[in-house]
């Protein structure tokens, strides 16, 4: 729809999301001894990619720094405390960890920076698993790089 506006946009996918996270930067995981994952319910948990769009745009209403590129997430899960509802956000206060900045900053901070403890479940013991920290937002593609 951005593009037929004449708005330049483009897709993002991230190759781990942290979701559901309540603008944390901690989620944990729980698995029994078979490897099957214990929190089921809509607590945070990691998602292997998310697709979001980003899309260029000026900002009158922010510092002129957070002009430019604008993360868009159409399915967010998470409802925003801001003036909007999953974006804009300023990619640059993103990048800036500016989690102040209203347009839901804070939610893709923590969906792309947060760790993830993951936990093992034993009869009677819980215990982290061997390399159990696993990290969001390391892989990021989109059409352009070093964008």
């Amino acid at each position: 729809v951005l593009r037929c506006l004449g708005i330049p946009t483009r897709m993002v996918t991230g190759f781990t999301w942290a979701h559901n996270t309540n603008s944390c930067l901690s989620v944990d995981e729980y698995y029994d001894e078979d490897g099957t994952l214990l929190t089921q319910d809509k607590s945070a948990c990691v998602w292997t990619f998310h697709v979001w769009n980003e899309c260029w745009m000026a900002r009158a209403d922010l510092l002129p720094k957070y002009s430019g590129w604008q993360a868009l997430d159409a399915t967010c899960q998470e409802k925003s405390k801001g003036p909007s509802f999953c974006g804009p956000a300023p990619v640059q206060a993103i990048k800036e960890g500016d989690i102040e900045v209203d347009y839901d900053v804070r939610y893709f901070f923590a969906a792309i920076n947060a760790k993830c403890q993951v936990w093992l479940q034993t009869a009677d013991d819980l215990k982290p698993a061997l390399g159990s920290t696993k990290y969001t937002g390391n892989n990021i593609s989109t059409k352009s790089v070093n964008t």
